[in-house]
Parts: structure tokens; sequence; C-alpha cells
């Protein structure tokens, strides 16, 4: 039976360290205010006058995870790169990467799922490698948030979380009867909630008006985030372990979307997670939307926490509404 596994993990961050106190300089903050809002303490942003894209960020992730996975880009069947900041307006950012790996026919495509989009991509990863379409799959979730971010005191409930970065996974398909890989996956959306978590422009019914509002910067709602973020973790968590019939029990970490360090707790609390069942990075990244979770994976194998044989559950929520939840065991 095929199994889809992960082969390889990188990640790579922007080279500008952006603390809590470098943000004093920009806005009404300070360090306390931001740690308590959201439990971040320093994030990374690209240089000022860097001429780079996200998939300049993801080239240099896919490196280490391919390296680590004993591929060269030849091997790659397929691309699936999830970002909100493509390097531009179209094409995806994914086209871009193939190119500057050196490939020439290799498909790939873009998904616009933002801080659920490591969910939506090892999903349809595994759907594309059980179903014969292509075995070896590379996943690329990277960000610019920095260059959108409005840097003053107006700005400050969204600016002060977003960070810039990259992470990449290998996915290859093993036939196996073993219980590893991809264990069960559950995904929602709800649009109604579209415009509590957006940036409106650039669009195709853009008006003069838009611009003046500050419509081209990013908006978000963060109460209604917060309040739909920890309801619906929890449920999609226990959906998706009922689906793949194990318990909370069954778990050795849970790496949620790093969004807000006060929504993981809330959400640990809500399933009574011990802390070493739970991975957090935030505070020294930031949110990096479809960069987050394979950015913490990445950390986490690297760090020994994940190891051959852990069961993990990953979780996220974001724009569109988006959110899902994934379990897969490590080999």
């Amino acid at each position: 039976m095929k199994k889809t596994v992960i082969k390889g993990t990188g990640r790579y961050l922007a080279s500008r360290l952006v603390t809590n106190e470098d943000l004093t300089k920009l806005m009404d903050t300070s360090d306390e205010w931001i740690q308590k809002r959201t439990g971040i303490k320093q994030r990374f942003w690209i240089q000022e006058d860097e001429k780079i894209g996200v998939s300049d960020l993801g080239l240099e992730a896919s490196k280490i995870a391919l390296k680590r996975a004993k591929w060269s880009p030849d091997d790659i069947d397929l691309i699936i790169f999830g970002t909100l900041s493509p390097d531009m307006h179209f094409p995806g950012s994914g086209c871009l990467l193939q190119h500057k790996l050196g490939l020439e026919k290799t498909p790939a495509f873009d998904i616009r799922q933002q801080c659920s989009a490591f969910l939506y991509g090892l999903t349809m990863a595994d759907a594309f490698i059980c179903s014969g379409h292509a075995n070896r799959i590379l996943f690329v979730g990277a960000e610019i948030h920095s260059t959108a971010l409005v840097k003053e005191t107006r700005g400050r409930d969204v600016s002060v979380i977003f960070g810039d970065g990259a992470g990449a996974v290998c996915l290859e398909g093993v036939d196996t009867d073993q219980p590893v890989g991809i264990l069960s996956s559950v995904l929602h959306s709800q649009g109604e909630l579209a415009t509590s978590l957006m940036m409106a422009v650039p669009a195709s019914n853009i008006t003069e008006d838009d611009i003046r509002q500050g419509r081209h910067n990013p908006f978000m709602d963060g109460r209604n985030v917060f309040k739909t973020a920890v309801r619906r973790l929890p449920e999609v968590a226990n959906d998706a372990l009922a689906k793949a019939e194990l318990s909370v029990d069954d778990i050795d970490l849970v790496i949620l979307h790093q969004a807000n360090l006060r929504i993981n707790q809330a959400v640990q609390q809500s399933m009574k997670l011990p802390d070493d069942k739970i991975f957090n990075n935030i505070q020294r990244y930031g949110n990096m939307t479809a960069a987050s979770i394979p950015v913490a994976l990445d950390e986490a194998i690297e760090k020994n926490i994940v190891k051959k044989g852990s069961t993990l559950l990953f979780l996220g929520l974001g724009a569109g509404v988006t959110w899902g939840g994934v379990i897969y065991k490590h080999s």
C-alpha cells in the first residue's frame, strides 16, 4: 500500500534580525506589550534594500531539504508552493522556483491557503502520490511579509506579528503495510469569515479609494481570529484523531501553526496537553504563515524532538478562513 513519507526538510530565514526593541523605534510599542499579546520576542525580515522574492527564500530551504532527502532537483515530480506573498501577482512562485532549481518541465503550482497551506499541501501531495500521478513531491511554504507591513503605530497590531522565511519538505511515496506517513487529514474552510483576515488589494476590482484607505495593507480582526482558532483547532484535532483511530495519548508531539503563542497555549489547555507534547518557536520567528509549520517541523527534527516512530499532529487556521489537521507518523 502506498504511503506518503517525509524524506527531508529544510528551513531558511531572512537575514535581518528584528527584535521587539527595534520596533519601539518605529512605532509606539514595547517589548512587554508585544510579548503579552503574542509571545513574540523577535522575528526575521529581509533587508530593506534586498531585491529578493519568496522563491529565493524557498530555493535556499529547498536545497537543504533536497540534500537531506538525497534527491537531486531532477528527482522532483511536482512542486507545491504555499504563499500569500508571491514574487509577483502572477505567475505563481512555484514556477519561478522550478526554474531556479534548473528544471525545464516539472509541473508546479501555488496554493493560497495561507496559515493552513502546509496542511492543504500535505493532503494534496498525499492524493497525488496515492493516485500514482507523482511519487516525489517538493512542498515549499515561503513568505516575505515585511515589505507589505505598515511599520508605524497605526499598523502595529499586525506589523509586530509577522516574519519572513521559508520551509521545505520532500515527500515520497513508499510501498508498505506499516502505519507510517500521513495517517489522516481533515480540512475545512468558512468563507463567511474571509474579511476577518485579508489584504483586499491587489484585486480585479481595485479602485483609487482602495489605495486611499490603505486596503493594500494587511487587515486582521485579531479577536475574531483568536476566538475562531481556539474553537476550531481542538475540533479538527479530534476529527483527525478519530479518522486515524487514535487518541490524543497516541500523539508524541503537536506542531501548531505559529500565529500567536496565546492561541497555541489555549489549544494546549483545551486538549490537556503537557508542555513536552507541544512545540512552539513563534517567540524567535514570529508568524511566517505558510512557512510556519514546515520551519517548526524542521527545527523539531534537528533538535531530535521528532524521532523515528514519532506520531505528530499538525494543526493550523488562517485566512479564508481555512483550517485543518493532519496526523503523520515519522519513519
